[in-house]
């Protein structure tokens, strides 16, 4: 597969095959993200453009909000799952979910007055991904790189767990892994400093916010499997044997905490934006 320069494979591939996995488990985009950004551009958005969209978790949540909608995404499976979504909802949306590249989308130049990614931008090569998304900007418009902090908070002992066995996965990976095969995931830390110094936006900051959703300890351990380093561990066959029964024994910790029902657990979020 042919794929524009700076982009690479492996953070790309990194994703494949878990789709169903994500979308059950990953944390919907909070209203307030909308709120705050549309507050930012001081209007109605026309075109939000969501980079790196995954299944269109954060895509659905701009829905009845912008005239027009795009997510991007380059891995087939996640574009897979997000097209069949918008598929099952009623004609007239004007949403579309488009096979892309951050450094290359697909818009017009200066036509979104919003570009965002959700949980992504550190898999992005950011000088010619910044580059890109100035280009697409209209001016005064934004872009808003927002993530989650992991785990979800709720039980010191489960979080723990959660921990280790990321750190677990990462170890094998190490060892056992083809350091050809490898993803590059970017320190998220370094993201505010990042848009500063790309000198194309004329304000930026950071901001700190919370959402709570409700929880099982199925979907808990979900969102544990739908971590990449615990997904590209699990592929590696007979090497992973020990992290499968890790996992079993974090299921069997989530059940002893969750005992069946449901509870609001804490979602920390980190937005850095830019206005251009």
């Amino acid at each position: 597969m042919n794929i524009p320069e700076h982009n690479q494979i492996n953070n790309i591939d990194r994703f494949n095959g878990f789709e169903d996995v994500y979308d059950q488990n990953r944390p919907h985009t909070p209203s307030l993200v909308v709120d705050l950004l549309s507050n930012y551009l001081q209007k109605r958005p026309q075109l939000v453009v969501d980079v790196g969209c995954g299944t269109g978790l954060s895509t659905l949540a701009w829905e009845g909000r912008a005239r027009q909608i795009i997510g991007v995404e380059p891995n087939a499976d996640m574009l897979g799952k997000a097209r069949q979504k918008l598929a099952l909802l009623p004609e007239g949306r004007q949403m579309s979910f488009e096979h892309g590249y951050s450094n290359e989308l697909p818009v017009q130049t200066g036509s979104a007055d919003i570009v965002t990614c959700s949980q992504s931008f550190h898999w992005m090569e950011p000088i010619s991904t910044l580059q890109e998304i100035h280009r697409v900007l209209a001016e005064g418009g934004i872009f808003a790189a927002y993530d989650c902090d992991w785990p979800p908070i709720l039980n010191w002992q489960l979080e723990r767990e959660y921990e280790h066995l990321i750190d677990l996965a990462e170890r094998l990976l190490d060892e056992h892994g083809d350091p050809q095969q490898r993803a590059v995931k970017r320190d998220k830390s370094t993201h505010l400093q990042t848009l500063h110094n790309s000198g194309h936006f004329r304000f930026v900051r950071e901001i700190v916010f919370h959402n709570t959703e409700p929880c099982s300890a199925e979907r808990y351990t979900g969102i544990l499997l739908s971590q990449g380093g615990i997904q590209a561990a699990l592929k590696l066959g007979a090497a992973a044997r020990y992290l499968e029964s890790e996992i079993d024994v974090f299921r069997a910790m989530a059940n002893d905490v969750f005992r069946g029902g449901m509870i609001n657990v804490l979602f920390s979020y980190r937005m850095r934006l830019g206005i251009k």
